[in-house]
């Protein structure tokens, strides 16, 4: 019988945890061994009567349903024994006997893996800085990771993507199960790029007990953990926490000192977390660990570019950029009121700064930086160092 059939035996019994299972493989060595190991024996390895009774059912069903379902969809399963399985993660105090893997695994013990968190009830400040940052650490050369949950995880992932970085996600759920469901294409992307992770079996539904759990494995297989932005009961702050245990790096992103979404971020730098307002604030730390392997973003790497036009030999000067003609009429139904306003206010005007922006359409500050980061991701304007946004298309009625 296969060897991967007694990890799948062993990591699917009910009533036998985590902890049950690190003990019995330090007492018998595998789980081969464990498998035909006898009920008296699971009793003298720290097992009650309840896990002994389970461990001496010997049944294979559901280790066979399982490896089938992985063959069927492309899921790689990779024990704590093989050679790719990180040591990063080996090391830590509750590691995952098993992880089931989709897309292609990063060599994480080379990498400068980040865990980026924060709540999923994030703000369009909160949702602005993990992208950027997310796009600046991806730039830089690291490896950025998350939970694939809602709000921060999400643009954290979008960012990286957006850099053409490798990503990789630890789900709380089954690989091939999707969640939450309007992140589907997100999915596909991440684990096109670098891998989606999980110790669960595929089919596993994603519960609310599965995230805490599923944080230690996201925190033991990254370097640092950042966190964006965390209200003051966060998972982001137990991410925080297990990293701290695991004598990993934290740092966090300032944000306003009224806002509730951000009193957990705020307190741990206050509590002696590392202070990040772009990527490479974090980066510039970890230069002597990767050589070779880190860079610092340049400004203009988070312009959206628009490609240069042919060189003209008959003319002195430069030509311009060629931009595509956008017609609100048109096309500006899928757009909000304010990001309309914006879009008429730089025709008229031209290039503004964000602060002279704000005056003259009167929208607010939070707002402002919302609709400007939808109308960036569109490719409607740009934005050049000193906050300079001008339109990247020609705009008519």
């Amino acid at each position: 019988m296969s060897a991967l059939k007694y990890w799948l035996w062993l990591t699917s019994l009910p009533r036998v945890g985590n902890q049950l299972r690190l003990a019995l493989l330090q007492q018998f060595g595998s789980p081969e061994d464990i498998y035909f190991a006898d009920q008296e024996s699971y009793l003298h390895a720290g097992a009650d009567l309840a896990q002994a009774q389970c461990l001496s059912d010997k049944r294979m069903t559901a280790a066979d349903r399982i490896l089938g379902r992985c063959d069927a969809l492309g899921i790689r399963i990779v024990t704590m024994q093989d050679a790719d399985y990180p040591d990063r993660l080996r090391n830590i105090f509750d590691p995952p006997c098993i992880l089931y893997a989709k897309g292609r695994m990063p060599r994480f013990d080379e990498e400068l893996a980040i865990a980026m968190v924060g709540t999923r009830q994030s703000t369009p400040y909160g949702e602005q800085a993990a992208e950027e940052l997310g796009y600046g650490l991806a730039r830089g050369g690291a490896l950025v990771m998350s939970g694939l949950a809602r709000g921060i995880d999400t643009c954290a992932l979008r960012g990286a993507l957006r850099a053409g970085g490798v990503t990789a996600a630890v789900l709380g759920g089954g690989v091939d199960v999707i969640y939450p469901r309007e992140n589907a294409a997100l999915f596909e992307d991440v684990a096109a790029t670098g891998v989606l992770l999980s110790e669960y079996p595929p089919g596993t539904e994603t519960m609310p007990g599965h995230f805490p759990v599923r944080n230690r494995i996201l925190a033991g297989l990254c370097a640092a953990t950042l966190v964006v932005e965390a209200p003051k009961r966060s998972g982001a702050l137990i991410t925080a926490s297990l990293a701290l245990e695991q004598s990993r790096d934290v740092f966090a992103v300032p944000g306003p000192i009224f806002a509730k979404s951000c009193v957990g971020s705020n307190h741990l730098i206050r509590d002696g977390a590392g202070l990040v307002e772009e990527a490479w604030d974090l980066l510039r730390e970890y230069t002597d660990r990767f050589p070779g392997k880190l860079k610092q973003p340049q400004a203009s790497d988070w312009e959206v570019s628009t490609p240069a036009p042919e060189p003209t030999p008959a003319r002195t000067e430069p030509a311009a950029p060629a931009r595509e003609t956008y017609s609100l009429s048109q096309k500006g139904s899928g757009l909000t009121d304010d990001q309309v306003q914006i879009l008429k206010t730089l025709a008229r005007e031209g290039t503004l700064q964000v602060d002279d922006l704000i005056d003259k359409t009167e929208i607010p500050a939070r707002r402002m930086l919302s609709a400007l980061t939808v109308l960036e991701l569109e490719g409607l304007v740009t934005q050049a160092s000193g906050k300079q946004i001008s339109l990247s298309v020609i705009l008519t009625e």
